[in-house]
């Protein structure tokens, strides 16, 4: 007998559970199904209009889903993973059901890496393909040539936590006012971040004009993979066309290069944004592999 959970936390076994799944669907796929923000609000604990789905055949865990509903313009979120040893048995199906349900027939549905069985499983469930986000690699090699050309009085220092938060929050969520899943970040969502191992905040340059904040570099390393990202960059708009993107997105690149002593970088972009395609694809990235999102007919 096979039947959907629906929770507003996930925690003790039932996370170390969930976990695993996702892990081991991760192995088999190559990717994770359940994005960084889908993990952390996994282990996050209860988040007003968040929602956890766990699918269990007589007791044993072999499907996990997510809905994200706290953005307050666009239609919930959902990512699913179903155990690679219990897949073919419509388990995703049922899943991809009960999201749609729980989001009132009003969804937004990852499919990480685009595989064929996640695009079918999107064409049976009727969602329609709206958004391609790539991820974009490139070899560290050969960036002490290129000097990073700042805006006339622009610094740049690395982040302070808790000193830096507030300011850091209001020009994100100014860069990425179009952009609702950036932009929306909040303070619990930084604080989540900055407890992470990776978090180290001498990878996190700051552009500054006096006081003022106009532009970050967020990195990130995946140290298990010898991976480095470029993991947010963002400008002020009143800042935009003096180079500073750029600029900083080189600084980011020279210091996991240097000072980390990785081999590759990577990145995410949406595909129709195509000035940032043009700066990155400029500083020698080529797209390595695409997410795709599907969502219900507005």
């Amino acid at each position: 007998m096979s039947d959907v959970i629906v929770v507003d936390e996930v925690t003790g076994p039932q996370l170390r559970e969930a976990e695993r799944l996702i892990d081991a669907a991760a192995r088999t796929d190559g990717q994770s199904a359940v994005s960084e923000q889908g993990r952390l609000l996994l282990r996050g604990g209860r988040r007003t209009g968040v929602k956890h789905l766990l699918m269990r055949h007589h007791g044993q865990l072999v499907g996990y889903a997510q809905l994200d509903g706290t953005d307050p313009v666009e239609a919930p979120s959902g990512e699913l993973a179903v155990h690679p040893d219990h897949r073919g048995l419509r388990y995703g199906r049922l899943l991809g059901e009960a999201l749609l349900a729980e989001s009132g027939h009003r969804l937004r549905l990852w499919a990480h890496g685009g595989h064929p069985a996640a695009r079918h499983l999107a064409q049976v469930l009727g969602l329609t393909l709206f958004r391609e986000l790539r991820q974009l690699r490139r070899p560290l090699g050969g960036l002490r040539d290129v000097d990073p050309v700042l805006p006339e009085g622009v610094t740049v220092r690395s982040f302070v936590p808790g000193q830096d938060d507030a300011a850091w929050l209001e020009l994100n969520a100014a860069a990425f006012a179009h952009h609702p899943e950036q932009g929306g970040l909040t303070q619990v969502d930084l604080d989540a971040r900055k407890k992470e191992p990776w978090f180290d905040p001498s990878g996190f340059f700051l552009a500054v004009r006096g006081d003022r904040l106009l532009g970050f570099h967020w990195t990130k390393v995946h140290s298990a993979e010898s991976l480095g990202e470029v993991y947010v960059v963002g400008v002020s708009p009143d800042a935009q066309n003096l180079g500073l993107g750029k600029a900083l997105t080189l600084i980011g690149l020279r210091y996991l290069a240097a000072d980390r002593a990785l081999p590759t970088a990577m990145l995410y972009v949406d595909a129709d944004n195509v000035a940032a395609l043009r700066v990155y694809e400029g500083l020698g990235f080529q797209t390595h592999e695409t997410d795709l999102m599907y969502r219900t007919e507005t």
